[in-house]
């Protein structure tokens, strides 16, 4: 369990440094209750996950540290540029960039989807494997930030879809270690993982899940995020109402 020691030292680690040197006022962010919260625990889960992911198998080390970073990034992003955006759902970014608007929602979905063909492509051999991997790495990372709507929640997801991993290496270990040394915080509503944490963990676990599945496993996880994907979809839009 050497990976998850490490991710949840480093999460803490950074989580302590940014609440010390950042200014008072910035970086944070109103939860669904109306709380100030800060959003340290995001880049802190991101730096303790990669620092995890370096222990793990040489053969999967470069997919985990590549899909998590720039997950972390695209959602990081996300979160600073985003915060007044009302659009909501990969329709409402993806119509607004038909319409020449380049909206950070688009930025995020366009990144991480990219960075997830690409840790795809590094783990797999054949084409089709190589596609779904990417599927699966950036819909578990889009899943992760979809269940994101109370205190915990996405830590808590984390570390569910992480555990059948840990019985086919360590590469789970390393998400499950960060997303477990921000969930005191993030239950007790002083912080909260943002699109940055929320994105980076579920990246983190969508290459674990890539790394110990086969054709078949692959088929069945990416159905189901696409299926959760345009539920999800679906429910935002109907909660941001019609576009204009």
């Amino acid at each position: 369990m050497g990976p998850a020691v490490l991710a949840a030292g480093v999460t803490r680690g950074v989580l302590g440094v940014l609440r010390h040197v950042k200014p008072e006022g910035v970086g944070e962010r109103k939860n669904y209750a109306g709380r100030t919260v800060d959003l340290c625990p995001g880049p802190a889960a991101t730096v303790g996950a990669v620092a995890g992911a370096l222990l793990a198998e040489p053969e999967v080390r470069g997919a985990a540290v590549l899909a998590t970073l720039v997950a972390g990034a695209c959602g990081g992003y996300d979160d600073v540029a985003g915060r007044a955006d009302p659009r909501r759902g990969f329709r409402a970014h993806l119509g607004a960039l038909r319409d020449g608007e380049l909206t950070s929602g688009a930025v995020k979905l366009f990144g991480i989807s990219a960075a997830g063909l690409a840790a795809g492509a590094l783990l797999k051999r054949r084409p089709v494997d190589k596609a779904l991997a990417g599927v699966v790495i950036a819909g578990t990372a889009h899943f992760v930030n979809l269940v994101d709507v109370r205190p915990g929640r996405a830590a808590q997801v984390a570390l569910a879809l992480g555990v059948p991993g840990l019985l086919r290496g360590s590469l789970a270990a390393a998400p499950m270690g960060a997303a477990a040394a921000v969930l005191p915080d993030d239950l007790a509503e002083r912080g909260m993982l943002g699109d940055a944490g929320a994105h980076a963990l579920g990246a983190a676990v969508g290459v674990a899940i890539v790394a110990g599945n086969g054709r078949p496993g692959l088929v069945a996880h990416a159905a189901g995020l696409v299926a959760a994907t345009v539920y999800g979809d679906r429910v935002s839009a109907l909660a941001q109402g019609p576009l204009t």
